[in-house]
């Protein structure tokens, strides 16, 4: 995480134009697209030395007064702020136990009762339960997956071509995905399952690497999915996401149409579609 930490800080900065911070410019040309170490350790507080150290991951133990300085001098939101905190603390964790990959029965119950498409997600973007209307609607399945085939949401958004067709705004889908991936590891930093999901999607989708050269983090809790289903066509999606009870690394997502549109029409369609199996995506898992 030491390299995380570093390019992390530097991708911040680059982003911060000197001029908005009140920092005299004197007219000089700059080599360095937004803020200088300099000038961040300046804004914070902070020695230059120090700095330096921090953004080379050898700064141990750095407060929470001087991470929150540095955050202000960078100008982070507040899930920008948590990422920091977590891997600037990740430096002295050590490896963590395994994540359940179990959902309770009551859960199963709660998406089988849903109207739209719902399912949970774990851990590196496991898909670890969902009701029978998201296996057909984004797993090109009649019935839900069992956890033990080993769905990774992930692996569907960017190694699956029938799924990168199914999602018109398939650019923000993957950037949310990576976002998510980004604070799972600056959560859960000796996650090595994780560590190799991340290396196979970068060796196998230049659109992740792309993506994840940018150190996009983000959490979205609500938004809109426009697909384009084989069956049904176009559908226009609210979704919601929630943790799962006491469990912080589960998720269930809830997607739900605007009552009476054609999206919610196409939907109880889908839902009352019996005729025959539809085709399994097997890429990536």
């Amino acid at each position: 995480m030491r390299k995380e930490l570093g390019e992390f800080l530097r991708s911040r900065r680059a982003r911060v134009r000197p001029e908005d911070t009140g920092l005299p410019l004197y007219g000089e040309r700059r080599r360095v697209t937004g803020l200088r170490r300099e000038e961040v350790a300046l804004l914070a507080g902070v020695s230059v030395p120090y700095y330096v150290r921090l953004e080379q991951g050898r700064a141990a133990n750095v407060s929470d007064e001087v991470l929150g300085a540095i955050a202000r001098a960078l100008r982070l939101d507040e899930t920008e702020q948590a990422h920091l905190r977590n891997v600037a603390r990740s430096l002295r964790r050590r490896t963590e136990p395994r994540p359940s990959r179990r959902v309770r029965p009551t859960i199963q119950r709660l998406l089988d009762a849903c109207g739209g498409p719902a399912f949970v997600m774990g851990r590196r973007t496991e898909l670890l339960a969902c009701n029978r209307l998201a296996a057909l609607l984004f797993f090109g399945r009649t019935e839900p997956p069992l956890p033990a085939e080993g769905l990774n949401c992930a692996r569907l958004v960017f190694l699956d071509e029938s799924v990168r067709a199914l999602y018109l705004n398939w650019e923000d889908k993957a950037r949310e995905t990576v976002a998510f991936i980004r604070l799972d590891a600056g959560r859960h930093p000796g996650d090595k399952e994780l560590a190799t999901l991340i290396g196979e999607l970068s060796m196998r989708s230049a659109d992740f690497r792309r993506l994840w050269a940018e150190h996009d983090v983000r959490e979205r809790s609500n938004g809109e999915v426009r697909v384009d289903h084989p069956l049904v066509g176009e559908l226009v999606l609210d979704y919601e996401s929630l943790k799962v009870g006491d469990d912080p690394d589960q998720v269930l997502v809830t997607y739900l149409p605007e009552p009476g549109s054609p999206s919610d029409e196409a939907l109880r369609f889908l839902a009352s579609w019996h005729s025959g199996p539809l085709q399994p995506q097997n890429a990536g898992h």
